[in-house]
């Protein structure tokens, strides 16, 4: 079995591909329109998804916007550094929602920044596990 991907719903798919892309340096690996249902997936991440578990945006045309709720956590990239981390995300007009530093309890450096959509990004620092 392989881990393939996590799928997010976003309201407006240019503004989340504009933060996954430029702000978080993912590609754009696939995307197709599906009139008939009225919605657009778009799939992104770090490398190829024969070898790498992505995102898959969908966006359904008719909903701007959709709530949280309480059950999802977060979406974890591992980073070398997640001070120079936060910097390069706000650098690029990102927002940064918890700095980085040590966890509550332990020693691991993370830090959190936020999708267009709400949707909340660790980052996990190399090397501090």
């Amino acid at each position: 079995m392989q881990f393939l991907h996590t799928m997010l719903r976003v309201g407006n798919l240019e503004r989340s591909l504009a933060f996954y892309q430029e702000v978080l340096g993912m590609r754009l690996l696939r995307r197709q329109d599906y009139p008939e249902g009225r919605f657009t997936l778009a799939f992104v991440g770090y490398g190829d998804e024969t070898d790498h578990t992505v995102l898959e945006l969908t966006h359904n045309w008719d909903t701007d916007s959709y709530e949280l709720g309480n059950a999802f956590g977060h979406i974890a990239i591992g980073v070398e550094d997640a001070y120079q981390a936060c910097e390069a995300v706000r650098a690029k007009g990102g927002k940064v929602v918890r700095e980085a530093g040590p966890m509550k309890h332990g020693t691991t450096v993370i830090a959190f920044v936020e999708d267009p959509d709400g949707y909340k990004i660790e980052f996990i620092q190399k090397g501090s596990l």
